[in-house]
């Protein structure tokens, strides 16, 4: 039986009777996962998603919506993968459900990475790449803000919005979306901010969860699971805990 905290939000406003969550479901009946999509669950610290984890510091497993989760202390704690998983995909939706605990003002707790290209024996050596997704958040006084942010070639955006402040130490979806023309951010299915862009799609690559891929602000506080799709999602299709509201 799907577990009613974690389900896409148009599953949701069905209401449980309509999806059998207050009675027995059906032998084999689950919410599958959109088209293509990818998730990454952090309920362990070798395998995510199936790949293996380098682990740096001392991160451990907590009690999360839905299941277990991966806390981050702030100072040296990482998990890096060997993948990117919107590599490829020129119209995307990045969703993660984390809870942050404070710390320092800036904070980039997500980060998937275009590989650098590879040398050429007797050519100059290669321009390294900047092509990133990151998710950011900023930690004030009362709470904190996000900051998604993506660069490529012909594009560099951040989407920031100081003044729609959230908790700390609450849990949190967060989702980035690109439809072809416009990048948009989310905070719990409502939107932060938003701006036009030449999204071109980025290559193979990886990565960092807990700090920014060269070990710069790092984040304090938990990762609970990661989506990634192929496509823009409506906010209605996220898939969030229950209960969720934008703070």
């Amino acid at each position: 039986m799907p577990d009613p905290r974690f389900l896409p939000r148009r599953e949701l406003l069905l209401g449980a009777g309509a999806l059998g969550l207050a009675t027995a479901a059906p032998a084999g009946a689950m919410i599958r996962p959109p088209r293509g999509q990818t998730v990454w669950t952090f309920d362990r610290l070798d395998r995510i998603g199936g790949l293996p984890v380098k682990v740096e510091g001392q991160p451990t497993l907590i009690s999360g919506p839905g299941g277990r989760a991966v806390l981050f202390d702030g100072i040296d704690d990482a998990l890096f993968i060997d993948s990117h998983p919107l590599a490829g995909a020129g119209t995307f939706t990045f969703e993660a459900v984390f809870r942050p605990d404070g710390g320092p003002f800036e904070q980039r707790w997500f980060h998937l990475a275009e590989s650098d290209p590879p040398a050429v024996p007797g050519a100059p050596p290669p321009t390294p790449s900047v092509t990133r997704f990151l998710f950011e958040i900023r930690v004030v006084e009362g709470g904190w803000y996000l900051d998604a942010f993506v660069r490529g070639p012909g594009y560099n955006k951040p989407l920031m919005a100081p003044d729609k402040l959230h908790p700390l130490g609450v849990w949190a979806h967060v989702a980035q979306t690109y439809d072809g023309q416009t990048y948009r951010s989310f905070v719990n299915g409502e939107l932060q901010a938003q701006a036009p862009i030449a999204f071109t799609a980025q290559g193979p690559g990886r990565a960092s969860i807990g700090v920014r891929m060269n070990r710069v602000n790092y984040f304090r506080g938990a990762v609970r699971e990661a989506r990634f799709t192929p496509r823009a999602l409506a906010p209605e299709a996220f898939t969030m805990p229950r209960g969720l509201k934008a703070g």
